[in-house]
């Protein structure tokens, strides 16, 4: 009898707490999209602005993040190709190639259009032996400033893509190719392109068993699921012509936030992923109770972008909340990336703007948010950073393994690829450093990246500058940011962009060029 009052006690306050919860009706905060904000110095391509604000309804209880399944799997192993193999999706859920389930854990870029410094071979294996991250995400913008389809080269952006997927290949990672669209909030504006642009990488790469590709980053505005199905069945058909298995996924409406309307009626390909964006201290417990119950209607989904601080890009960071989120992947084996690999002064930079280093990272180069992610894929304080050498010091002796190793500009004029020496000058009022950081192999050619520091040594401020250097040899410039790049026979001259050629008494401002010798 005691049983049978307590099963009706139970059910009468579940009947109270129901009807009271209705009765409230949603409690509106404001929620504003994920922010992968524009970074090109100019203020005025800050990409928060162009964020709408939607509706976040406060939940009444966590309930999906706090009542337990039958079982809460396990996704602590880190997947390599070497081991895994090539990826594919089983019942709602990323799997190896013998069936068994993997969660991907790692890093995206920022826009590489920008900050190609990055992709880089030290620097990715450090991320993969050191930092246990076994994927990482390279974000190609398509219409922002040097995008793809407004005004960027596309052969030297297809050639970075080119080159972080096999830098990932060789520091046995798995590689998201992320057609970036942002501004172009409806992926169909530039379909042509992306239909291009993938038909060329999935050809070249249709025997890799790393590569995923993210066909539209964040939808927006009004563009709807019918608009992104319609374009991802133009685009998903050229892919599958070169690589019939390769993981596709696809992004969700509502800057990649509405996986309800894709769990509703999703695609009818094999392999196919769907895309959940969240800041964790905008984003909670509405959207991730979204999430979770798409996941349990059985739809793949995989966090290509996130980040620990509020959706602009540049506020409050919330540890607690984005704990919170990295349980909820963790207890249904959801992949993720975090944003992102920059030192952008923004909260959701990894690297702090005066860190210039592009591998050999330590604890004091990092921001809070860089921090946080190294403790939470090693379990460790990003301190051991500063006091542990690298388990892959000699890994092996290919020229593409000599990436920068760790000086910042204010560092020893020490150049870290042997053989090429650092370049310093003076023009007018500047003081100029060309620092080799990097170096590989291209069409029997050797390529030098050089990190490259103005100094203004007067005693007032410049609104321009410009330098040039003979090399002596006839040279190609391969990429370059930051400056404008223009070479006659031997000679490289470099002339400020229209947003950095003012420089105040005593600064400074950075550039960089890939230079083929």
């Amino acid at each position: 009898m005691k049983t049978f009052s307590k099963k009706i006690w139970a059910l009468l306050l579940a009947g109270v707490f129901l009807f009271s919860s209705i009765g409230c009706g949603s409690n509106g905060s404001a929620q504003t999209a994920s922010a992968d904000s524009v970074s090109t110095s100019d203020a005025s391509l800050e990409r928060s602005s162009m964020k709408t604000v939607s509706k976040e309804k406060n939940a009444a209880v966590e309930s999906s993040t706090k009542t337990s399944d039958k079982k809460q799997i396990s996704y602590k192993s880190i997947a390599r190709p070497s081991k895994d193999g090539a990826l594919k999706v089983k019942k709602g859920r990323l799997v190896n190639s013998k069936g068994k389930a993997v969660q991907l854990r790692g890093i995206s870029t920022h826009g590489i259009n920008w900050y190609p410094q990055y992709v880089n071979q030290k620097l990715f294996k450090e991320f993969s032996k050191k930092w246990n991250a076994d994927v990482i995400r390279l974000a190609m913008y398509t219409a922002e400033y040097n995008g793809y389809t407004s005004g960027g080269s596309q052969k030297d952006l297809k050639k970075l893509v080119c080159n972080g997927i096999d830098y990932a290949t060789k520091a046995d990672m798995y590689v998201i190719v992320d057609w970036h669209i942002l501004s172009d909030n409806n992926p169909n504006m530039h379909k042509k392109e992306a239909k291009a642009f993938f038909k060329y990488i999935s050809k070249k790469y249709k025997k890799s068993k790393n590569v995923i590709y993210e066909i539209c980053n964040e939808p927006n505005g009004n563009t709807s699921w019918d608009d992104i199905k319609k374009y991802a069945n133009s685009v998903i058909k050229v892919i599958r012509k070169n690589d019939p298995d390769a993981v596709i996924i696809v992004g969700t409406p509502t800057w990649s936030q509405d996986v309800d309307k894709a769990a509703a009626s999703p695609l009818k390909y094999k392999n196919v992923m769907y895309t959940l964006h969240f800041y964790a201290a905008t984003h909670k417990d509405y959207l991730r109770n979204k999430m979770v119950a798409a996941v349990k209607k059985k739809l793949p989904i995989f966090v290509t972008e996130f980040g620990i601080c509020d959706a602009s890009g540049n506020g409050t960071i919330d540890e607690k909340s984005a704990n919170t989120w990295i349980k909820t992947l963790n207890k249904y084996g959801i992949s993720y990336c975090m944003w992102s690999l920059s030192n952008k002064d923004e909260s959701a930079s990894m690297l702090l703007p005066s860190c210039n280093k592009t591998s050999g990272l330590k604890n004091s180069d990092l921001r809070k948010s860089g921090k946080w992610l190294f403790k939470t894929l090693t379990g460790k304080n990003a301190s051991v950073l500063n006091t542990t050498k690298y388990d892959y010091d000699n890994p092996d002796s290919d020229s593409s393994d000599t990436g920068n190793s760790g000086s910042n500009s204010s560092d020893s004029n020490t150049s870290a690829v042997t053989g090429e020496k650092v370049i310093t000058g003076t023009s007018g009022s500047i003081k100029y450093t060309m620092k080799p950081s990097s170096s590989w192999e291209q069409d029997g050619k050797t390529v030098v990246q050089y990190d490259i520091t103005v100094t203004n040594t007067s005693d007032s401020d410049i609104t321009s500058w410009n330098l040039s250097y003979d090399f002596g040899k006839k040279i190609t410039v391969v990429s370059g940011w930051n400056g404008i790049y223009k070479v006659s026979g031997t000679t490289l001259a470099v002339t400020n962009e229209s947003y950095n050629g003012t420089i105040a008494a005593g600064q400074s401002t950075s550039a960089g060029v890939q230079i083929k010798k």
